[in-house]
């Protein structure tokens, strides 16, 4: 592992699903500030942190059932300005100046998200959150995190989830599955692997974006990617 950061800009995606962390609420506090640490050591190495979250802990726009479908999805976007406030504040708790930049207008509590207004903050050293994916429903924030990746000349994405990698098939159902430590994005879609959706594997094949999904359980893992440990699994052109 080298001494120095193998990245310079990363846009870090975290699960919804991560941020409760087994407590019988949305939110694990304990876990939060956990992750605020990381994201501290990682500002104080130098490196400029975008993060984009989900809203699995509050909602899912497919758990409207026969709801209207751009209604449920409105429901999620909002779902993620919540968690976006939360880590907002665990860093702020750490000493981290910190952004949430929403794609749909919340101005009483947050800022518009424009490009150039991300990479300025970006660059003086403060991290920005991005809340409401890309403001649009029928897109999930693995789509918003790739794009916003792209507009901000990331250079990797950050695949914090629930599991470890990416497998050859879904490891609760198929006790043979295997991780795999680098798979490329045509190998994701030609064999229906469980990385991230169609539309956000497509973006990112087409705009050479490189990936790296791991495991969140240790927020630590954060950091030993971005500083060149082998954890997970690489995705690439």
């Amino acid at each position: 592992m080298d001494s120095k950061p193998k990245y310079k800009r990363v846009l870090l995606k975290l699960s919804g699903e991560a941020l409760a962390a087994g407590v019988d609420g949305i939110l694990n506090h304990d876990f939060l500030g956990e992750v605020a640490s990381v994201i501290k050591k990682c500002c104080d190495d130098g490196i400029q942190v975008a993060v984009i979250v989900g809203a699995g802990n509050i909602w899912r726009g497919r758990q409207g059932n026969d709801m209207d479908r751009a209604r449920a999805d409105h429901m999620g976007m909002l779902a993620t300005a919540i968690n976006s406030l939360a880590l907002q504040d665990a860093f702020e708790h750490k000493g981290i100046k910190a952004h949430v930049m929403t794609a749909v207008e919340m101005n009483s509590f947050a800022e518009p998200y424009t490009v150039r207004g991300a990479i300025s903050h970006l660059e003086n050293g403060e991290v920005v959150i991005f809340g409401c994916g890309l403001g649009v429903p029928y897109f999930s924030t693995d789509t918003a995190a790739v794009l916003r990746a792209a507009e901000i000349g990331a250079d990797i994405v950050l695949m914090a989830k629930n599991i470890d990698g990416v497998y050859t098939a879904d490891p609760a159902k198929d006790p043979s599955a295997k991780r795999l430590c680098e798979v490329t994005y045509k190998d994701i879609l030609a064999n229906e692997l469980k990385a991230l959706d169609m539309t956000a594997t497509t973006f990112c094949m087409e705009n050479d974006i490189k990936l790296y999904a791991f495991a969140l359980k240790d927020p630590w893992n954060i950091h030993r990617v971005i500083m060149g440990e082998k954890i997970g699994t690489v995705i690439h052109k």
